[in-house]
């Protein structure tokens, strides 16, 4: 685990064992909770519920000896306090054991917020948000996305699970229009680096500086049967940290569409992050740590995904064959006077198969064949095993 996420949890990690204990009571008095109709004792829905997902995995990366990890233990509470007002939240154990400060799992608060419900074209949300962009990031449950692993756009270039504090609106509108838009804590740019970009910049709602709020926002059409496409964007300052003071603006854009009919699905999407100012980041932080982190001005990714049940409805289960293309490039333009790392412009094919005993669990295998531009650096072929659920 990166030092960003220690920072951001310790005192989180303090209280874990409370808080895991709660959920746990909460799951077992729930029925107590229950609302009681006026006519009588039948129960009515409980205010409030508990469901989760979880996965793990085997990856066998070539020419290295394979890991087993259980990648995630997710908690997510719920509760209703009238038709106009309800709370979600999401508590995520990563790699199965954070202990002391040594490097290991994480524990995140991925969502805590209220929801302001007003009608259906004019809402209002507020707390830890996830951000509104891709088609993973809001929406991660392993049994609807083919693949062991998430694609590596929506790793990398959106930085999935992608969240922070803020507040904002949402709702639906027209024949099939849906709308989020939130200000919320920006990025740090001094955590970006030429690997991962932006991903080491989220401030995880723990004490964030919002001295100038980024925006983001996403528009989806729904209105015809089976298909989705989105937009999203993402644009704040992130040069808060340093001294003097720069600015170091960075925008996030991103498109996506899904296409579901019968047994066959598509997906595809396109995301490009700019960094203005990113020789100047450079060579502050070369001045900080003595290291240059070779910070791209554009970082780049796309992929396109066909699957297809080849078993649909039978007694024993559905299975789905599936093969995705991706390109990645955290190296794409760079300032002028650097040069692009290659061993970060990657491509890779995703080919497996996924079997579902029941809609809410997910057996999983995969091939990846992965290359980059590097002649130095290899990237390694891997074999992947997954198992996955939510309730």
């Amino acid at each position: 685990m990166k030092h960003q996420n220690y920072r951001v949890f310790t005192g989180v990690r303090r209280a874990s064992g409370l808080a895991t204990g709660l959920i746990i009571a909460f799951a077992l008095i729930q029925p107590a909770w229950a609302r009681q109709t006026q006519a009588g004792d039948a129960p009515a829905a409980p205010a409030t519920a508990l469901s989760g997902y979880m996965e793990f995995h085997l990856n066998k990366l070539e020419r290295r000896d394979g890991t087993l990890d259980f990648h995630r233990f997710v908690l997510l509470v719920t509760h209703e306090f009238n038709p106009r007002l309800r709370f979600v939240s999401e508590i995520e154990i990563e790699h199965a054991v954070v202990a002391g400060l040594e490097e290991g799992g994480e524990l995140e608060i991925e969502q805590a917020y209220l929801d302001f419900l007003i009608n259906r074209a004019f809402n209002v949300r507020a707390g830890m948000l996830l951000v509104p962009m891709g088609i993973i990031n809001e929406r991660h449950e392993p049994p609807v996305f083919y693949g062991v692993e998430r694609p590596l756009v929506d790793t990398v270039i959106i930085p999935t699970t992608w969240f922070d504090i803020g507040a904002g609106v949402h709702g639906e509108v027209g024949r099939g229009w849906r709308y989020r838009v939130y200000v919320m804590a920006p990025l740090n740019a001094a955590e970006f680096d030429a690997e991962e970009g932006v991903r080491e910049g989220q401030q995880h709602g723990s004490e964030a500086n919002v001295g100038r709020v980024a925006l983001t926002g996403r528009l989806e059409y729904v209105g015809l049967r089976g298909l989705t496409v989105g937009a999203g964007f993402w644009s704040g300052r992130s040069g808060f940290e340093f001294r003097p003071r720069f600015d170091v603006p960075v925008t996030v854009l991103e498109a996506d569409v899904r296409y579901t009919r019968d047994r066959l699905e598509l997906r595809g999407q396109f995301a490009q992050v700019s960094i203005d100012n990113a020789a100047l980041v450079n060579d502050t932080m070369t001045l900080r740590t003595g290291v240059n982190p070779n910070i791209a001005r554009t970082l780049r990714g796309a992929y396109g995904e066909v699957g297809y049940r080849v078993i649909s409805g039978a007694r024993m289960g559905d299975v789905g064959l599936f093969t995705r293309y991706e390109n990645v490039d955290t190296q794409r333009r760079m300032p002028d006077g650097y040069l692009p790392l290659k061993a970060f412009d990657r491509d890779q094919w995703v080919i497996g198969a996924t079997y579902w005993p029941d809609p809410d669990v997910a057996v999983k295998l995969d091939y990846i064949v992965a290359r980059n531009k590097s002649e130095v650096v290899p990237a390694p072929n891997s074999f992947n095993v997954g198992l996955g659920w939510w309730f």
